[in-house]
């Protein structure tokens, strides 16, 4: 069965971003709380539908659930843009969108804590998900209203799609 790299480097940061350090991924995933960076890219169709990508059983957070389309780890000495363009391709096999910034935020859980650089990208193209997904498909605003608070989707998806809503105007 797969499972997650727990060996992977990551960069330990300050709030501003500013990298102080690194750890494992286990480590950073034991409840350490160590701040690391990652990614997350909210993909749009032009029907103003969001792509979610689903979570396979194997992954030790949230497995079996709803996510954002992309979201990934910032390596060790990887630039954020750099960092994204390269989950973008691993994730979903897109290279021709355009992420647009919106805003950064610290999410914790029990297990970790993240600096979170979030995107917004509208995309009509193909999208050939990895073997790290279970698949994904678009989902309406109305689907995602009603999917809210019923364990289908990660809880960091729904508080994060409601900043989102709010940076968007959605």
């Amino acid at each position: 069965m797969k499972k997650d790299n727990n060996a992977e480097l990551l960069p330990i940061v300050d709030e501003k971003g500013k990298v102080v350090g690194c750890a494992t991924r286990g480590e950073c995933h034991s409840g350490t709380k160590l701040l690391h960076p990652v990614v997350h890219l909210h993909l749009f169709d032009t029907d103003e539908r969001l792509y979610l990508q689903h979570r396979p059983q194997w992954k030790e957070i949230q497995p079996d659930k709803w996510d954002t389309a992309v979201g990934g780890h910032i390596d060790y000495g990887e630039e954020v843009a750099v960092a994204l363009d390269r989950e973008i391709r691993e994730e979903l096999g897109v290279t021709n969108c355009e992420p647009r910034f919106l805003q950064s935020y610290i999410f914790e859980s029990e297990r970790e804590k993240e600096l979170v650089y979030v995107y917004s990208a509208v995309y009509d193209g193909e999208i050939v998900p990895s073997d790290e997904l279970d698949g994904g498909r678009f989902w309406s605003i109305a689907e995602l209203d009603n999917a809210m608070g019923k364990g289908l989707l990660t809880p960091n998806f729904e508080q994060e799609f409601q900043k989102v809503r709010q940076w968007m105007e959605i």
